[in-house]
């Protein structure tokens, strides 16, 4: 087994999310499944520095080998993972250690997209109390592995119910996984959520959303990162002196537009408790980047062919790349600096 190495410093990397059709993730896409060589190598293409991939990729992998081949390309390897017991998630550290990575990502569900509760109504208490219960035990094999488990906002918890979870457990080896646009389906500001769950950061996901109106709330719609709400120099400004070893994934969102209700007496069921000025704080963003009324669905929503589809995802990660990777390079060389 390889031993862990450290991130001395800010990292991005590719995720294989956000373009599933492009690299035959999709059961719909007609390209081969990518093999983990070769999303290292798209990464290196690209001027990155690590990947993020699901369990899955490793079925027809020599495990040994392809750590070999991060360690040889100086590639970072983050292993994504689902659900919060043991028993969902021993092989994915397992392989952590084995490719010599550094976090498992994960994510606990709960809630369906755009932050919507309703399925759990009265119920989502006991829910977290589970989620609890079993990130405890699941952080007791991360501590024997020594590696991290960061749980995502998957447009499922809350800031305030990260934090609990990460104070509860107490742990150097249990964390976040930052989605630097899902707070907006938890109704937050993206960089004001970044802020209250830094200290307890192990992972980033950058993404970004175009907005549009609904009846009840707001529509969270893919696009490229930079040209959409997320203000990432002042997410980079704050990582940078909070965070300097953090690893980042790029990651775009998922090809169905994402509902949030805020305006929905409902939504706000089980919700923690929230002041007028957090409620205002959002709406002062989607009400300042709202786009206008259009046809905001993704070729997939248009049920358009699946080339189309794959040019679409890889028109939005080259445009993504093109905006990202300078900027990111600026705060990699103040860290180099420092």
């Amino acid at each position: 087994m390889m031993k862990q190495k450290g991130i001395r410093q800010m990292k991005m990397g590719l995720s294989v999310f956000g373009t599933t059709y492009a690299m035959g993730l999709h059961p719909q896409s007609d390209r081969p499944a990518i093999r983990p060589k070769e999303l290292m190598d798209q990464a290196q293409e690209a001027g990155l520095s690590g990947v993020e991939f699901p369990l899955n990729l490793l079925e027809l992998e020599n495990v040994e080998e392809v750590a070999q081949y991060a360690e040889t390309k100086g590639q970072f390897i983050t292993v994504a993972a689902g659900g919060y017991t043991p028993d969902k998630l021993a092989d994915a550290i397992e392989a952590a250690v084995q490719l010599g990575a550094k976090t498992v990502r994960t994510v606990v569900g709960g809630a369906n997209f755009g932050g919507d509760r309703r399925r759990l109504t009265g119920q989502w208490q006991a829910f977290l109390q589970e989620v609890l219960d079993g990130l405890r035990a699941s952080v007791s094999l991360a501590e024997r592995a020594g590696v991290c488990l960061a749980v995502e906002n998957h447009q499922d918890l809350a800031s305030e119910e990260l934090l609990w979870l990460c104070e509860t457990i107490d742990s150097p080896h249990f964390g976040i996984n930052l989605d630097a646009g899902n707070p907006l389906a938890t109704a937050e500001e993206p960089i004001d959520f970044a802020k209250r769950v830094a200290p307890y950061l192990k992972n980033v996901h950058l993404k970004d959303y175009w907005i549009y109106l609904s009846k009840e709330g707001y529509r969270l719609v893919r696009c490229p990162l930079g040209q959409g709400v997320i203000d990432f120099p002042a997410l980079f400004d704050l990582l940078h002196e909070k965070c300097p070893e953090m690893t980042f994934s790029i990651e775009l969102g998922a090809l169905e537009a994402r509902n949030t209700r805020v305006l929905a007496e409902d939504y706000w069921t089980d919700y923690p408790p929230r002041s007028a000025a957090q409620l205002a704080q959002v709406l002062q963003l989607v009400r300042c980047h709202a786009k206008p009324p259009a046809d905001w669905r993704t070729p997939y929503e248009k049920g358009e062919p699946v080339k189309a589809i794959i040019a679409y995802e890889e028109g939005q990660l080259a445009t993504s790349l093109a905006y990202i990777v300078p900027l990111f390079r600026k705060y990699e060389s103040k860290i180099n600096r420092a």
